[in-house]
């Protein structure tokens, strides 16, 4: 090989290993801006992800106040909006005369609280009482939440204040719903099951003295949508609502701090559960929030979670 030949052999090898280091170097740039594009993405997505939970939290705080009540007139008190799993510094998961059934039959998912009809290991149907005995109370204000009910023969949902206080049993009813009960406490849907149409609330000044009651036709299926149920406390009154309308007041001096239960039970007015009640998830009391406000003129806290 001549010197011209040698020279040309190295130009070639020359190029050629620069082209490879221009090619190596472009892939590396192309993997840097695809990875630095990614990251953007990434970071993108989780600045979106923080700006919606942030848009989500400050909706919650915005509609924390009393549906279809002058916001102004109330300080919020007790706010369970069941987005931190089921909070035992809250809720006990039995009323206090009873030991808790160890089947489990309620949780707390999709950001709302759920109690479904389910046999225990003796194969019987069992009532599952969630309250805040000793945990937390209040003397007036008003006390709200928004629930979907279940459906079937012998269901028996509620939502109410109550206290027991050496032999008194002062309560407040603000929703109970007898759904295996005669129209228009349910009706018969096309699935064949007994549907909620009718609830009551009621106030006890005592175990059976009752002050005041109501059978309050919705002419609504309360198994299909959510719906607010509410009771206004005042001093010698009690004024209740549904979805913001108002639909019974009773005139009854309770004063004693009552707490907040929710259950749901069987039997009553619902009859006897059998092997056409619907039981799982799939069939729950679905309640979004518990909320409770002190008029303006008290004072409150929430409860450390």
């Amino acid at each position: 090989m001549n010197v011209k030949e040698e020279c040309g052999l190295f130009c070639f090898q020359t190029i050629r290993y620069r082209a490879v280091r221009i090619a190596l170097a472009c892939c590396v740039m192309f993997n840097a801006t695809a990875c630095d594009a990614e990251s953007r993405s990434k970071a993108s997505s989780a600045e979106s992800a923080k700006a919606a939970r942030a848009a989500s939290k400050k909706a919650r705080t915005v509609t924390k106040s009393p549906y279809g009540q002058k916001a102004s007139d109330y300080v919020l008190s007790f706010a369970e909006e069941f987005d931190q799993g089921f909070n035992r510094k809250i809720w006990n998961d039995t009323i206090w005369y009873e030991e808790s059934n160890p089947t489990i039959n309620y949780a707390v998912e999709d950001g709302m609280l759920k109690i479904w009809p389910q046999r225990d290991a003796a194969g019987n149907f069992f009532n599952r009482t969630l309250d805040t005995d000793g945990k937390f109370d209040q003397t007036y204000g008003y006390f709200e939440v928004e629930a979907k009910l279940p459906i079937g023969r012998g269901t028996w949902p509620a939502f109410w204040l109550f206290n027991h206080i050496d032999e008194r049993r002062p309560e407040i009813d603000i929703m109970e719903a007898y759904t295996g009960g005669i129209e228009p406490w349910g009706f018969l849907a096309d699935d064949g099951q007994p549907h909620p149409q009718a609830y009551a609330p009621t106030v006890w000044l005592d175990e059976g003295i009752r002050a005041g009651t109501l059978q309050y036709d919705t002419r609504k299926d309360l198994s299909v949508g959510f719906h607010k149920y509410a009771v206004k406390w005042e001093p010698g009154k009690q004024t209740f609502y549904f979805d913001g309308k108002q639909t019974l007041t009773v005139y009854a001096p309770i004063s004693d701090p009552l707490y907040i239960v929710l259950d749901l039970w069987f039997g009553s007015d619902s009859g006897t559960p059998d092997d056409s009640t619907p039981q799982g998830k799939a069939n729950a009391f679905q309640v979004k929030y518990v909320r409770a406000w002190k008029f303006k003129k008290q004072s409150g806290s929430l409860p450390r979670r």
